[in-house]
């Protein structure tokens, strides 16, 4: 039933192409269309994964794929559009024996085109591994005028070997990598990683699956090229030929993105793989002495695992065998009987996808003696190797310092380094925003007085209301450390919100002082001489500066001018915020680090 269906859509040529915009998301203009196809509205075949499919099985590929072309093409010669036409491919149609070359380029010179115009993309339905023939297929697409692009690069079963095999002018990143950019980091890494190979190529990068203003501006700030989705314009029989007002106003708005971060440590993301060493293990029937001699022919093995079968079952320390043989007599005793004897029956086994986070946490609830021994490392259950807790504690605090840097443990907010990035983001594009460093007032005595699992409260309290009143696509909050803040608005009404945050935070610090504190306005501590002094409740003190295009050159220097306006806002008692108005400064820095 649906052969014959197919075949009379053949015949009677009921296929309708529609066309979806790509524009230049740095001049903010349609480049080109993307021709797509559909099969009758009423029909199984309309959506064209069932119409290939039906294809395939009945032997029709071919038949199928060129309709679509020149249907295609027609019609974007009819409708007059704008561009380049990005024509879909299949790269196993261009390796059939009895593929017919030379078809495509006639439908495009009986419609009055140039070749120049028409972009071979080729989109992959199945693995591709004859990329000898497909470089050939390609060279005879080039030959004809035609540029070649790459169709959902990262998707695709060979689609990074086709990049490099084929050298396509164009490469589209799949659309699973530009969804939700904004929130992702890792996503963020890898477009970041396309686009910094097709600067080197001298590839275009074309962003698929665009679906909110935040990613189109967050790929725009990557320096992606083109872009394409239903943000920019869904697939249409006649599309706009201009770009959208919204569109348009939202890629000329001077504005920076703000990037995804990780908001957690990156052991979480480290496993105890990484600790692995290989290291000989020893069967249950070696005996003590057999054991003992591969101790000695080796001065740095001081563990040697016992595995059966693949599977570990304890672990010989040099340290208790040699002072088990120590003992009179023990040597002859002990000597030929097995290893199984004088080993560690009860291990420490970690598989390893364990994360380091994790396996220090299981060492520190062991038995001691298991941070000496180290841990058996294994792959579900089989014998891989060895860790040691030395390693482990030493891969764990280098994390922790790295970590620090880019995000604080304490309120999980980017730390100095993407601070510094971002700071100097908005001064290469030219951004008008507004720096306001956030510190609090009166804090160190209240760690005295209440202790410091209170005052990490209180710090994690001022970071969530940062970021309740702050726009999480425009406006980026750093925590620079300890008690100090960073706030970068690009929102027009960031006075509004700085005032919301005043207000905000009045209304929460009481909570965390004793009733008798809150009824007097304060509290009592006592300085270095034991004399008390009273403390008024913490305050917020916010100092801003406007920062106008050009009028700095780098972080340092805007951190010179917050600094300023945060010793300006001290000196005003209670929660307050000062506006710097004039041009300059000369306090220093804050401890940023680059």
């Amino acid at each position: 039933m649906l052969l014959s269906r197919l075949k009379e859509i053949l015949e009677q040529r009921q296929l309708n192409a529609l066309f979806q915009p790509i524009i230049n998301m740095q001049r903010g203009e349609i480049v080109g269309y993307e021709g797509l196809i559909r099969g009758p509205s009423d029909s199984p075949l309309h959506s064209p994964m069932n119409l290939f499919k039906v294809a395939r099985a009945n032997g029709l590929s071919v038949e199928v794929e060129h309709m679509c072309r020149r249907v295609v093409i027609e019609r974007f010669a009819e409708l007059n559009l704008p561009g380049k036409l990005f024509l879909n491919v299949s790269p196993e149609m261009l390796l059939l024996p009895h593929a017919r070359h030379g078809e495509t380029l006639g439908y495009i010179q009986e419609v009055g085109l140039n070749p120049d115009r028409v972009i071979i993309e080729l989109t992959e339905n199945q693995p591709t591994y004859d990329y000898d023939l497909l470089r050939e297929a390609a060279m005879h697409y080039r030959g004809m005028g035609f540029e070649i692009a790459i169709d959902d690069l990262g998707e695709g079963f060979s689609s990074l070997r086709l990049w490099s095999e084929l050298r396509p002018e164009y490469v589209k990143i799949d659309m699973h990598f530009v969804q939700g950019i904004n929130q992702d980091p890792v996503k963020l890494q890898f477009v970041r990683s396309i686009q910094e190979i097709a600067e080197q190529s001298g590839t275009v990068v074309i962003a698929e699956g665009i679906e909110t203003q935040t990613e189109l501006l967050l790929l725009r700030d990557l320096g992606i090229a083109y872009g394409q989705g239903y943000h920019i314009g869904r697939p249409h029989a006649s599309p706009a030929t201009v770009m959208a007002a919204e569109v348009a106003k939202t890629l000329n708005r001077n504005h920076v993105a703000v990037y995804p971060y990780k908001n957690a440590f990156e052991q979480n993301a480290v496993t105890a793989l990484r600790l692995l060493h290989i290291v000989p293990a020893a069967s249950p029937e070696m005996t003590n002495t057999e054991v003992c001699d591969m101790f000695n022919s080796d001065a740095e093995l001081e563990v040697i695992p016992v595995v059966d079968n693949g599977m570990p079952v304890g672990l010989i320390s040099r340290r208790d065998l040699i002072d088990r043989f120590s003992r009179l007599y023990s040597r002859d005793l002990y000597g030929k009987k097995p290893c199984t004897t004088f080993m560690d029956a009860r291990p420490l086994i970690t598989d390893k996808d364990t994360s380091l986070q994790e396996l220090s946490e299981i060492i520190v609830a062991a038995d001691r003696h298991h941070l000496s021994n180290g841990f058996i490392i294994t792959d579900q259950g089989r014998y891989l190797g060895m860790g040691t807790g030395q390693d482990l504690m030493r891969e764990i605090t280098q994390m922790q310092i790295n970590a620090a840097r880019y995000a604080n443990p304490l309120t999980l907010l980017p730390g100095n380094v993407p601070i510094n990035e971002h700071i100097d983001r908005l001064l290469h594009n030219g951004v008008r925003f507004a720096a306001c460093y956030v510190d609090l007032d009166h804090f160190k005595p209240f760690n005295d007085v209440y202790g410091y699992r209170r005052g990490d409260d209180v710090i994690q309290l001022t970071g969530r209301i940062l970021g309740m009143h702050c726009d999480p696509n425009r406006d980026f909050i750093g925590h620079i450390g300890g008690d100090d803040f960073i706030v970068l608005f690009q929102s027009e009404d960031w006075e509004e919100r700085c005032s919301a945050i005043i207000g905000e935070f009045s209304t929460a610090i009481p909570h965390f002082f004793s009733a008798e504190d809150r009824e007097r306005g304060g509290y009592l501590s006592e300085d270095r001489r034991g004399r008390k002094v009273f403390h008024s409740l913490i305050s917020l003190s916010l100092g801003v500066v406007r920062i106008e295009p050009g009028q700095f050159a780098s972080h340092h220097q805007i951190a010179t001018a917050a600094s300023d306006a945060k010793k300006q806002a001290k000196k005003i008692p209670g929660n307050s915020v000062f506006i710097e108005r004039r041009q300059g400064s000369s306090s220093p820095n804050w401890p940023f680090t680059s």
